[in-house]
């Protein structure tokens, strides 16, 4: 341990974590049905993290053995003793977290106590040259890991099931909305087409955070020292390290020490990626995470905002495969996955805020930002994952309407094609003319409650110019849906080229 971490005293060196953990103290989701029950949930978890920490913890071992900085076997020791989950009690590091502000300080004392009962010698190598930030940035980063690997697979399935959707209503007609207003009529195909294409930005940005996610490793202050003095005497490390050998110069002049060739072998014995620098006050891996899952959550919310408004009574073009009930109103089933996702939507952009603000974090290792960080950094993770997976659900059960879809083209009797029509008399007319013509006649259409092509025939400045029976043509919404075919043709081949959905 460095010496800011090796201050543990009172309750917070106590081994072996007696306490229990207190179900009535437990986080379970009672407030956070969107991840309740989920896989990410569980990735997520205190148990999770506690696992993720011990890993950490083994695998800096494991890195050091095969430097030759401890004895071989030592990494199997610490692993032994770290696989017996009852010694690590993650209510009892909690509690005792509170007096050295993180829980790394209590989960090495334990650990090193239970290595201790196996080989008094292992147990001097346990979290030997690293601070708790190593530790906990570390954890952290294999905790993202498994949870973006469960979202990737969800926005998948969300992709595969829209892919589908906009095929199938490549050319299923429905009205364009624009500031809550009927504007001009699209399809649904295009718009689901619009769906997938968020989904699989938002994989693209989850990927490739996926792809960087580093290992924490610095020591107290980010500069290695500890790691090479305490490397073993004696050991051709040590003696090429050892202070004015000319080994020593060569390996600072061509950045080849000890310190960076155990931050390598510690990423390879983890499994994540080599980071430039120590990143203790450099937040660019949490800031990256958060900007991903916040354009995640988006990206979902988007789908679920537009499901929630083409789902309501006055409108319904789709609806949930199951929809939720009420406790009230047994008529009822809400869209209650898609409410979900909404409520997903606005909570994880304030959390990407405080990890942002976590950047400004003063000197080589920061008091509070870091801390900051922990919590909101989880519930953004199993909050997106638990987005997507509502998603995935959401996507694959949508009953979509297309008979209310025509119905609700011609709830304004011919208006949403207004500017076809305009197009289509300008040539004859002239543009002004034209507008003139349509605003007057929308307008009789609306007083009289006929159609528009109707009250048109009734302008006797069309008479002789266009025939009724073209007005009537003019007037039909789903011939007027643009080059939205071809549109959903061109976002499909997307996922051809990235190989996300199977053929």
């Amino acid at each position: 341990m460095t010496s800011g971490d090796a201050a543990i005293s009172g309750d917070a060196a106590t081994s072996g974590g007696s306490t229990p953990s207190a179900g009535a103290a437990a986080d379970v989701g009672l407030l956070a049905p969107v991840r309740a029950g989920t896989a990410v949930e569980d990735a997520t978890g205190d148990a999770a993290y506690v696992r993720a920490l011990l890993d950490a913890e083994t695998a800096l071992v494991r890195a050091q053995e095969s430097l030759g900085h401890a004895p071989a076997g030592t990494a199997d020791t610490v692993a032994s003793a770290a696989a017996d989950a009852t010694r690590f009690d993650p209510r009892s590091l909690a509690l005792r977290a509170r007096s050295g502000g993180n829980p790394v300080i209590p989960l090495a004392a334990d650990l090193t106590a239970a290595v201790a009962e196996r080989s008094p010698e292992a147990a001097a190598h346990v979290h030997r040259g690293a601070t708790s930030q190593d530790i906990l940035d570390t954890a952290a980063m294999l905790v993202a890991s498994e949870a973006l690997r469960l979202i990737l697979a969800d926005l998948d399935r969300v992709a595969a099931a829209l892919a589908l959707i906009a095929a199938e209503h490549r050319d299923t007609p429905m009205a364009g909305r624009t500031l809550t207003q009927h504007a001009v009529p699209t399809t649904f195909g295009l718009k689901a087409a619009g769906w997938r294409s968020l989904v699989l930005d938002a994989r693209d940005r989850i990927a490739a955070v996926l792809d960087t996610l580093p290992v924490q490793l610095g020591g107290a202050a980010g500069t290695l020292a500890a790691f090479a003095a305490f490397a073993e005497p004696g050991t051709p490390v040590a003696e090429e390290l050892r202070v004015g050998t000319p080994v020593a110069e060569e390996l600072r002049a061509t950045d080849r020490d000890s310190g960076l060739g155990l931050v390598e072998a510690y990423a390879d014995a983890v499994g994540l990626t080599v980071p430039p620098l120590p990143w203790h006050t450099l937040r660019t891996p949490v800031a990256d995470l958060a900007g991903a899952l916040a354009f995640t959550a988006g990206a979902l919310g988007k789908l679920a905002a537009d499901v929630l408004v083409l789902s309501r009574t006055e409108i319904g073009e789709v609806s949930e495969s199951t929809g939720g009930g009420s406790s009230a109103m047994p008529h009822k089933a809400n869209p209650a996955r898609a409410v979900l996702i909404a409520s997903a939507a606005r909570q994880v952009p304030a959390l990407a805020g405080i990890l942002y603000a976590a950047l400004a974090a003063e000197d080589e290792r920061p008091p509070g930002a870091w801390h900051a960080e922990w919590q909101p950094l989880r519930e953004a993770l199993r909050t997106v994952g638990g987005a997507a997976d509502a998603a995935a659900v959401l996507a694959g059960g949508l009953r979509v309407h297309s008979g209310r879809m025509r119905a609700n083209l011609g709830a304004t009797g011919g208006l949403i094609v207004s500017e076809r029509i305009v197009a289509a008399l300008t040539a004859r007319i002239g543009r002004a003319a034209a507008r003139t013509a349509v605003t007057e006649g929308a307008a009789r259409a609306a007083r009289e409650g006929i159609h528009l092509h109707e009250a048109l025939a009734q302008d006797p400045a069309l008479a002789g110019v266009v025939p009724p029976d073209e007005l009537r043509t003019l007037s039909d919404p789903s011939a007027y849906t643009g080059s939205a075919g071809l549109l959903v043709d061109r976002a499909l081949r997307r996922h051809h080229e990235r190989g996300t959905v199977p053929e």
